[in-house]
This record gives C-alpha cells, structure tokens and sequence, in this order.
C-alpha cells in the first residue's frame, strides 16, 4: 500500500472510532455540555511545547494515545463510575477526531511531523 493510501486508512480508523466514541457517548446517556466543555481539553497539553519539542512531544504523545481512554473507560465500568465512562468517551473522541483529519503522535523534531505525515499549519 503507498504511503499515503496507510494515512488514508488511518484515517479512515480514526473517523470510525470518533462515530463509536460518540455513538457511545449518545447511548450512556452522556451529558451534551460537557462533552462540549471537554473536547478540546487534551490540547491543552500544547503548553508543554513551551519547555522544548521533545517534552512537548513527549507530553501531547501521553495524552493522545488511546492508551489512557481505554484505562479510564475500564476503570468506570469496573468502578461503575459513569462519569469517568463519560470522560474517557470525550477523550477518545478527541484523539479520533484528531486521526481522522491527519493530525498524529508527534515526533521529537518538531511540533509539524507527526506519525501521519507531515502537517502544514497555515
């Protein structure tokens, strides 16, 4: 498969998990306003790029891996703790809507090259 028809797959992956995050969200019952107060609380770990690309990499890498989602996710439900359920679907929407519009983990070299390609801000 070319180069870019892996970053059309991934995403194409990332779209899919933003419908199930959001679907799940909708099917728990999620409350709406919050889930717009939390959406973009994952950026900002941005603010580590101020002390330098490796540690603001390393820092925005730690939050936007579906990793800790996935913790939270299982911790609610065992827990039964359904805000942290709640939570833990904003984050993954967060992080799969980043994928699907080509936004990936960051590279140590500079806040642009990511997993996914190269990202050119305008």
């Amino acid at each position: 498969m070319a180069e870019g028809g892996v970053k059309t797959l991934l995403q194409l992956e990332g779209l899919a998990m933003l419908a199930a995050s959001v679907g799940l969200y909708r099917l728990i019952g999620g409350d709406w306003k919050l889930f717009a107060i939390l959406i973009l609380a994952p950026d900002l770990i941005f603010l580590g790029y101020l002390f330098g690309p490796r540690i603001g990499a390393a820092a925005y890498n730690a939050v936007h891996t579906i990793t800790g989602p996935l913790l939270l996710a299982g911790w609610g439900l065992a827990a039964g703790q359904h805000i942290a359920l709640a939570v833990s679907l904003i984050w993954m929407a967060h992080i799969s809507f980043d994928r699907a519009i080509g936004f990936g983990l960051k590279y140590p070299s500079s806040f642009n090259d990511t997993h996914l390609s190269s990202v050119k801000i305008v």
